[in-house]
């Protein structure tokens, strides 16, 4: 198998090379893009030698140049990551781009017929029913990363889809469950990093900290499994042992469980529907404790809720909801917002957007930039 790795130097990336050096052992690494971790990117490179390397712009070009001891191709900018996903040898591109970055070069793949292993969340949020649609076209398979969904895709195996009667997204509740709201709104960026269970990077923590990341999620099990979101159903499950669950019409229910470790899904995401050996650390139930289960609050995560309203809606209005996300995120990082400033800029773009009909990524850009624009009185 030949593959390209979009984000290699992020969490998501870090682990796929894991997993081909650990498991995946006659994988060909055809791409690496890489945005600010330069030295990172360069030591990648000149271990698993590309045909073609993405960068952000030249200045970052040439300092990459300087650092690796293999011919590429060095690339830069959106359309370079357009061209590595779509102009290479590999077979499959594994999107580990974090936020609006990740569309285009999707797109740009599945155009040329390459298959995806899909981390973004942006890309079927903000134009899933565009992108399964492609995909349909271009008989490409999306398979996915996120451990919920790996988590479904695997509880459909060997079942009819027609016989769900519900998806059961779990969450693990992310640093403040316990928090009371009065708490959580002096919360800091340093105390949304702190992740019980997960290693991920910042903006994916901090979403996960808001819960905007399980409604992010539940916008993407619409797309990726042809589920109404009304039979998506969200329960916090602190442990993440259970990843997700699915309930058939006869009321049985199939659940995948495992260690929190984002290398299973990537495997799968890789190798479906084989299984292969791995030495990855196994779940022991004698010493893992009680599994529990909670309802999400919405009162004190509304991101959560203003999620599902914009499942509910569609059109063009996940992609406003994402873009003011994404800044607002990016704010609180810094230390610019508050953290509840994060749902409330969400809310207050909603009453202010006019809902526009989904029909091309013309109208993705268009909310896109209508968001920006409205985000920049608060810059």
């Amino acid at each position: 198998m030949k593959i390209a790795l979009l984000g290699a130097t992020g969490s998501i990336g870090t682990q796929t090379l894991d997993v081909v050096r650990s498991t995946l052992l006659d994988t060909r690494v055809e791409v690496l893009t890489g945005f600010n971790n330069i030295p990172k990117l360069a030591a990648l490179v000149n271990e698993f030698r590309p045909k073609i390397v993405c960068v952000p712009d030249c200045n970052a070009a040439k300092q990459l140049k300087s650092q690796i001891t293999t011919l590429c191709e060095i690339l830069t900018g959106e359309s370079g990551l357009e061209t590595a996903a779509a102009q290479s040898d590999a077979d499959v591109v594994v999107n580990a781009l974090v936020g609006r970055a990740g569309l285009k070069p999707t797109i740009a793949a599945i155009n040329a017929g390459k298959h995806i292993a899909l981390a973004n969340k942006e890309t079927l949020v903000t134009a899933g029913q565009l992108i399964m649609g492609l995909a349909r076209e271009k008989g490409v398979r999306i398979t996915p990363i996120d451990s919920e969904h790996s988590a479904i895709w695997q509880c459909l195996q060997g079942n009819n889809q027609k016989d769900i009667e519900k998806i059961i997204l779990t969450a693990s509740g992310g640093p403040f469950r316990t928090w009371k709201r009065e708490e959580i709104a002096t919360a800091t960026a340093a105390d949304a990093l702190c992740h019980p269970n997960w290693n991920m990077g910042p903006k994916i923590t901090v979403d996960s900290a808001t819960l905007m990341n399980k409604g992010l999620e539940l916008i993407e099990a619409m797309w990726l499994f042809d589920m109404p979101v009304e039979n998506i159903e969200v329960l916090i499950h602190p442990q993440s042992i259970i990843h997700s669950m699915v309930q058939y019409k006869d009321g049985s229910i199939m659940a995948q469980m495992g260690l929190p470790d984002m290398r299973l899904p990537i495997l799968y995401a890789l190798s479906a529907p084989k299984r292969v050996k791995t030495t990855f650390p196994r779940l022991d139930f004698f010493t893992c404790g009680n599994l529990t289960f909670e309802a999400p609050d919405i009162l004190r995560f509304p991101c959560l809720a203003l999620a599902a309203e914009a499942a509910k809606i569609g059109g063009t209005l996940p992609a406003v909801m994402n873009t003011v996300n994404e800044w607002a995120v990016g704010q609180f990082l810094q230390g610019k917002l508050e953290f509840y400033h994060i749902p409330q800029l969400i809310a207050q773009a909603f009453g202010a957007y006019t809902v526009k009909p989904l029909n091309s990524i013309a109208d993705v850009t268009a909310a896109e930039g209508w968001a920006s624009e409205y985000i920049n009185a608060f810059a």
